[in-house]
């Protein structure tokens, strides 16, 4: 049986180091299976999770020119991964993204020129109150003169 992509295998922990661990597999290659493809989820010290002589399941992930094999130990798993629920976003007061035609959320239609207007009203506001708080704090207009 020759090594090929998507192949799972058996194979025996020879080594261990900070980034991965080396498997022998059954021809006699070793291959590699990176600290990130040993768990489903974040695996700070293999240690944790593989010793030297652990028989492990493992499937080729990729296989380089020069005989790297690149292996993986959670991709061999048959548990499908974890789906997540979907939670609907509850709506808020104001949310327009409701579908449909006129479902009481969506905003009326404007033209460019409406928009502009309710634009530059806004803005016009937005400066006069900026305007009062700032004179306020300088003492009105003129300030104090003494």
């Amino acid at each position: 049986m020759s090594i090929e992509v998507g192949s799972k295998l058996q194979g025996k922990v020879t080594g261990i180091t900070k980034f991965g661990a080396f498997v022998q597999l059954p021809e006699g290659s070793t291959g590699l299976v990176h600290i990130s493809e040993v768990a489903d989820n974040y695996v700070k010290d293999i240690n944790d999770h593989l010793t030297v002589g652990d028989e492990v399941e493992v499937k080729v992930l990729n296989v380089e020119k020069d005989g790297k094999i690149g292996l993986s130990i959670r991709k061999a798993k048959d548990n499908p991964p974890p789906q997540t629920q979907y939670r609907p976003r509850p709506q808020r007061q104001g949310d327009f993204r409701q579908k449909g035609p006129r479902s009481g959320g969506q905003p009326p239609v404007e033209n460019f020129e409406a928009k502009m207007a309710r634009f530059l009203k806004d803005s016009e506001e937005r400066i006069s109150t900026l305007k009062r708080q700032t004179d306020s704090r300088r003492g009105g207009r003129g300030g104090r003169r003494g």
